[in-house]
């Protein structure tokens, strides 16, 4: 695939990145999926075993990821850097200082504007990737000056806007919006999510839950058996303050959504959130009773493999999708 855009802008092999994902993408997922021929991304608190609120030591925390990263894998990587907004900006700008010092080859930036960090990290020679959810946030975003777009349909996990585009009809708006590459997630577990995504005008892939999967992934063994036996309907958005969470459906977001269907304020909620957090889930073990965030394809997965087999069966089989999808058309053009 040397002439796919992703692949060339990025300098790797298979158009595949594995998505960001709070106290989950630590050092081990990270090398694992970029020496599978993809691009590994550190995620927040990756590597912490407790939360911690100095800007100091978060900034640390993420240096030591990147150093573990390099000793475990000598291909391009990158960094997700969460912009946030008013007084949690200063957690992000520490991020972006690590980034730049550490020479992380690129930047997967979310949850806030495009042109707060692009110039600063494009002028330290990082690839700057950006995530919407609309075509005109992609408009914005390739003004800014970033090298490629991320389509975040409704169907991913984790915090995402209020719009409920799909990847279906998301992706190609975006393809038909900007002329920088563009790289689509939600819903996508395997070759005919990559198909798909690659004709609806994509040029590369964001997992995130199937990687969640994984043996290399720090999530809890717990939640890792609680994706691959979830089925069917089995995530729920939960609306929040600023934005909505895909999470996988268990006692915590019933008992989420009982609270603000019954008119708790903004304040009960947010400790409802603090005390059954991902680190409750994803660290701690509480599966059941606390938030995992993660999207719609969790009914997809049905065993834990390495980050390898993950890559290496979505490329093997997208020759045998291409081949159904050619039987499929065949007579009709």
């Amino acid at each position: 695939m040397s002439e796919n855009r992703i692949c060339e802008l990025l300098n790797i092999q298979y158009p595949i990145i594995q998505a960001p994902m709070n106290w989950v993408s630590g050092a081990e997922l990270v090398a694992a999926v970029s020496n599978a021929g993809g691009l590994g991304t550190l995620g927040p608190n990756a590597g912490s075993k407790d939360k911690v609120w100095d800007v100091d030591e978060t900034g640390e925390r993420f240096r030591a990821q990147i150093k573990k990263i390099k000793g475990l894998t000598s291909l391009p990587f990158g960094a997700n850097i969460t912009v946030g907004f008013g007084e949690l900006l200063v957690y992000s700008k520490k991020i972006v200082d690590v980034v730049i010092e550490e020479e992380v080859p690129v930047a997967i930036v979310s949850v806030g504007r495009p042109d707060v960090y692009t110039r600063i990290l494009k002028d330290a020679g990082i690839k700057v990737l950006h995530a919407i959810s609309t075509a005109r946030h992609a408009q914005k975003a390739e003004a800014a000056g970033v090298d490629a777009v991320i389509c975040e349909g409704f169907e991913a996990g984790g915090h995402k806007g209020f719009t409920e585009l799909t990847t279906f009809v998301l992706t190609p708006m975006v393809a038909d919006a900007v002329s920088i590459p563009i790289v689509t997630g939600g819903g996508i577990g395997d070759a005919r999510g990559m198909l798909a995504a690659l004709v609806l005008g994509a040029d590369g892939i964001y997992m995130g839950t199937r990687f969640m999967a994984t043996k290399e992934s720090s999530s809890h063994p717990k939640v890792k058996q609680a994706l691959i036996q979830a089925q069917d309907v089995c995530t729920v958005s939960l609306p929040k303050d600023f934005m909505l969470a895909r999470d996988l459906s268990n006692e915590f977001t019933r008992a989420y959504l009982e609270k603000k269907q019954s008119g708790a304020t903004p304040e009960e909620l947010g400790l409802y959130l603090s005390e059954h957090s991902q680190y409750h889930a994803q660290y701690v073990g509480e599966s059941d009773h606390a938030e995992i965030c993660c999207g719609q394809v969790a009914g997809l997965i049905k065993e834990i493999g390495s980050a390898q087999e993950v890559v290496k069966d979505v490329i093997n089989n997208t020759q045998n999708s291409m081949e159904a999808l050619q039987t499929k058309l065949s007579g009709l053009v």
